[in-house]
């Protein structure tokens, strides 16, 4: 039986011949990055906020996410291109039947992905800057309607957050403890019950757009002009929000990695360019749901059945600080509403 993970591993499945194949998988998609190019192919799989289990399916998501991302990357997403069976093998693009779609992207310099810059030490307060005003352009033009301004409310979005607690409850002792579950479950219902009149406002304002949906540092390359990439494809609700919340999961991930400072400067940076500052109203909560969210998906790679128990430990432990992160930010809020 082929494998799409094994049969793509091989030099002569690519039309271009490359030299060597790597993969990397995320919990719903299998990543070939081959010399100069990249293969994104959706797993066939079910989260309930998303659904890729037929092939038709994944062919529409791989068009959407194609034309979305074009909006950040616009040289980066080339097209889609059909996985086909040649009967001894699954090749991109021959002459057989077509079992699967893949989304052909060209491959840019990930030495600039802003993770990386981090990694280095070589992050500093000027790329912030760049990132800022780059993101703060994208969501001044970035589509709002009446249909976008429905996610913003509070009872909207409420659908995100009591999604998250649901699909979690599973792994209460195994990523997350009873008691922090509790903590960010109890802080969620009671911000939503104290603050609608914000989320109100927030939408008045024409905060709520097509985002980008899962804006942290893995997905931003600090090139000229910066480049955003691996924008929600697969439910629009996780795109159609407040600004706040695409902007603050970038912030919540310079917190994740110890650079408060830099997450600051990001902030202070994005009011100053698109002249919000009525997102410090909210910041805090959308870091916990992005935290939350974070959380979670790595949660879920403890039932992928195609990584390794090495990697399903890693990804236990990296789920686990996500939740711990997200519990902080509470104490931080406390601690403040003390110091008044």
């Amino acid at each position: 039986m082929h494998s799409i993970d094994k049969d793509l591993m091989r030099t002569d499945a690519y039309p271009e011949h490359p030299q060597q194949v790597e993969l990397v998988q995320t919990h719903i998609s299998f990543v070939f990055i081959t010399d100069d190019l990249v293969y994104k192919v959706k797993k066939p799989v079910d989260f309930g906020f998303l659904d890729f289990t037929t092939l038709e399916k994944r062919a529409h998501f791989c068009e959407r996410e194609v034309a979305l991302n074009r909006r950040l990357a616009p040289d980066m997403y080339l097209g889609v291109v059909p996985v086909t069976d040649e009967g001894d093998r699954l090749v991109i693009g021959g002459d057989g039947k077509v079992v699967d779609h893949a989304v052909k992207m060209r491959r840019l310099p990930m030495d600039l992905l802003m993770k990386t810059v981090l990694e280095k030490g070589r992050l500093d307060p000027a790329a912030m800057g760049r990132v800022a005003r780059r993101i703060a352009v994208f969501h001044a033009t970035a589509e709002r309607s009446s249909n976008i301004d429905g996610f913003g409310t509070s009872s909207a979005f409420r659908k995100n957050t009591d999604e998250n607690f649901q699909q979690t409850e599973a792994f209460i002792g195994r990523t997350i403890s009873q008691r922090t579950f509790d903590a960010l479950r109890n802080f969620t219902d009671s911000f939503y019950r104290t603050h609608e009149d914000v989320f109100a406002r927030r939408v008045t304002e024409g905060r709520t757009r097509d985002c980008h949906g899962d804006l942290h540092m893995e997905h931003v390359l600090l090139t000229e002009p910066v480049v955003v990439f691996d924008c929600i494809e697969f439910n629009d609700r996780f795109r159609y929000s407040d600004t706040a919340a695409d902007i603050g999961f970038l912030a919540m991930d310079l917190d994740f990695h110890g650079r408060t400072d830099l997450s600051k400067v990001l902030m202070d940076a994005y009011i100053d360019a698109s002249k919000d500052k009525g997102v410090m109203d909210v910041l805090d909560f959308y870091k916990i749901y992005r935290a939350y969210v974070r959380g979670k998906v790595n949660g879920f790679r403890l039932d992928d059945p195609h990584i390794s128990k090495v990697e399903k430990d890693r990804a236990a432990k990296v789920a686990g600080s996500y939740f711990e992160l997200a519990e902080g930010y509470i104490a931080k809020k406390k601690a403040e509403g003390k110091g008044r």
